[in-house]
């Protein structure tokens, strides 16, 4: 049965990346169907995010959406708050609980908050104070669930007005990476790092799945559609997981 993720990581890689994400909820939710130990989850989705998360970054950057004053304030507390996050050692029940209420969350906001949006408006300028604390907070949670957390900060720039949407998916994809990169070196760091043979043969095709995903989110297609199509394939898995949870 877990071949099937095969086919599913690719396609996962290609819809997030293509709005700049580096889907480590999808995969997560993914691997949570077939008994994957929670730890080894978390460590294998973080690796995915790096490498997803950073092809998406450059077909971004390369078509000149990255704004770095939208970046750098939210890294500052972000990356060290990952890796205290990755560092945490946490129970199977703890970390269920956080990982499908983020997914839940997640679900929602793509399915009913994904919306075009109205670049006639102008731009506001970015509160320092309230980019270290989202940073911080995203960050922590990222760490210790095994996310990069731009699908929580994505939202937060588009709503707030401090970037549009294709500056927010440049901003997404960096800050994924770089949380990712810093959550990984504290799971190493705590001993909570563990990832296997099968961990290691999803990462050539989820890189596949990236690099054409990428690609077509930063030159070629709307996004729209892409996040309400995840918000449908989340709700399907997380549904699974409630049902079971209160029957």
């Amino acid at each position: 049965m877990n071949s099937l993720l095969y086919l599913l990581v690719p396609i996962i890689a290609f819809l997030y990346a293509s709005v700049g994400f580096g889907g480590a909820t999808g995969y997560l939710a993914a691997m949570s169907f077939f008994g994957i130990p929670p730890q080894e989850m978390a460590s294998t989705a973080l690796i995915l995010n790096i490498l997803v998360s950073s092809i998406s970054f450059s077909s971004f950057y390369r078509a000149g959406h990255l704004r770095r004053d939208l970046l750098v304030p939210f890294l500052i507390t972000s990356i060290p708050a990952a890796f205290l996050g990755g560092y945490f050692k946490i129970t199977d029940e703890i970390y269920s609980a956080l990982l499908y209420a983020v997914l839940t969350f997640v679900a929602i906001r793509l399915l009913f908050f994904s919306r075009k949006q109205d670049d006639s408006r102008p731009l506001r300028r970015i509160p320092l104070v309230w980019a270290l604390l989202i940073g911080l907070g995203i960050g922590l949670l990222s760490g210790m669930v095994g996310i990069g957390g731009g699908i929580f900060l994505s939202p937060v720039i588009i709503f707030a007005r401090w970037g549009n949407a294709k500056q927010a998916s440049a901003v997404a994809a960096s800050f994924i990476a770089l949380n990712s990169i810093s959550g990984l070196i504290g799971r190493v760091t705590g001993g909570t790092f563990v990832l296997n043979a099968f961990g290691l043969s999803l990462l050539p095709v989820g890189l596949l799945g990236a690099l054409v995903g990428s690609y077509w989110g930063a030159v070629r297609i709307n996004s729209l559609g892409l996040r309400r199509a995840l918000g449908a394939v989340i709700s399907f898995a997380v549904s699974n997981f409630w049902w079971m949870f209160f029957k």
